[in-house]
């Protein structure tokens, strides 16, 4: 862009004819510039003269000036220029997208050790997702104060919705309302890795194997790593069984958080239950294609790929307080009853939360 022109505001002649000179501030006899008067010393051997009245010494009333007419310029009294930042702003944008472009074609992007692509993640995932989860879902989110701004934390959170988009949700939740922009790296199940084109996603948006080594890795390298216990007992189950929670497995989450001392924070989702109903399941045609599952619902498959659109749900997810457990000595991890006591008041406190914020909702989509 060309430089623009700078128009001094004090060069009142070149808009008023040249004929005025700019006001000037009036000073009196004998003052100064900033208007103060300068002290007056006596004559030697003299003394001050008397102020005459009326004279020199005495303050005089200034007239009144009238300030000057404002001149207006042809140019001012047309219409406004468009805003020179909404075209900055438009700019910035294409120049980072070509930008973003070239570092995708020539390779000049980095992933660390577990396929994590930030830049790729921030860019076009989150910003595909935002919509769904801000306009679509509206999700609400309560308790983001208990994830912790810096190191490692565990989030545990409970499964439904037929289609893992609660895992999805999740992610936006962390990163979108954390003070911090926290990233959320999910555990996700074997079949998620063996699914063409939903396997690359899930690496390139930090999801991982759901293994011991892999999270505590993370937790390790202080990150946020998300669990869903549940599995596919949670998401698969039918729509009369909703919001009840599944079992949790044999609590190889608490042992991994013990072990990399990482506190548990507990996280319940309302309003993914709905988006899909279950209503029945064809057994027979999930082994057949090596599901765990084929879900029949309303609309689904009745209505074809519309019917795989889901249901514009009111959505509710709150973190609960976290539970603690750097305070454990490091055999800890090797003790079943404890890990059996942990893992049943996270268990708990997520269905208490979830009974809870059923109780308050209004409605279904609302």
């Amino acid at each position: 862009m060309a430089d623009a022109k700078v128009i001094p505001f004090d060069d009142d002649r070149s808009r008023s004819g040249g004929g005025s000179r700019p006001a000037r501030r009036r000073t009196g006899a004998g003052g100064r510039g900033d208007g103060s008067t300068a002290p007056v010393s006596a004559l030697p051997g003299g003394r001050l003269p008397e102020p005459a009245p009326g004279g020199a010494g005495a303050q005089e009333p200034q007239e009144a000036q009238e300030p000057p007419e404002p001149s207006v310029s042809p140019a001012s009294s047309a219409s406004p220029a468009p805003s020179a930042g909404a075209d900055g702003g438009w700019e910035r944008r294409i120049a980072g997208g070509l930008a973003f472009l070239r570092r995708r074609v020539t390779g000049d992007y980095e992933v660390d050790e577990f396929g994590y692509d930030k830049e790729l993640t921030d860019q076009v995932l989150m910003s595909a997702l935002r919509p769904l989860a801000d306009t679509y879902f509206r999700v609400e989110v309560k308790g983001i104060e208990n994830i912790p701004s810096e190191g490692g934390a565990l989030i545990v959170a409970n499964h439904s919705g037929t289609l893992p988009l609660d895992g999805l949700m999740l992610q936006v939740a962390v990163h979108d309302h954390h003070p911090a922009e926290r990233h959320l790296r999910l555990l996700a199940a074997d079949l998620v890795f063996h699914l063409p084109v939903v396997n690359e996603l899930a690496r390139k948006a930090g999801h991982t194997l759901a293994c011991a080594e892999d999270a505590q890795r993370l937790l390790e390298l202080g990150e946020i790593v998300g669990v869903m216990p549940e599995g596919f007992k949670g998401i698969g189950k039918p729509f009369g069984d909703r919001y009840k929670l599944q079992r949790f497995g044999r609590g190889g989450f608490v042992s991994t958080a013990l072990r990399a001392g990482a506190p548990i924070v507990p996280c319940s989702i309302v309003g993914a239950e709905e988006i899909y109903p279950m209503i029945g399941n064809a057994k027979t045609l999930a082994r057949l294609l090596g599901f765990p599952y084929f879900p029949i619902t309303p609309t689904f498959p009745w209505l074809g790929p519309l019917g795989a659109l889901p249901l514009p749900t009111k959505w509710t997810i709150q973190f609960g307080e976290p539970i603690p457990t750097d305070g454990y000595p490091p055999e800890a991890a090797e003790d079943p009853m404890l890990m059996f006591n942990l893992t049943d008041q996270v268990r708990e406190q997520i269905q208490h939360t979830l009974y809870k914020l059923l109780v308050q909702r209004r409605s279904v989509f609302f």
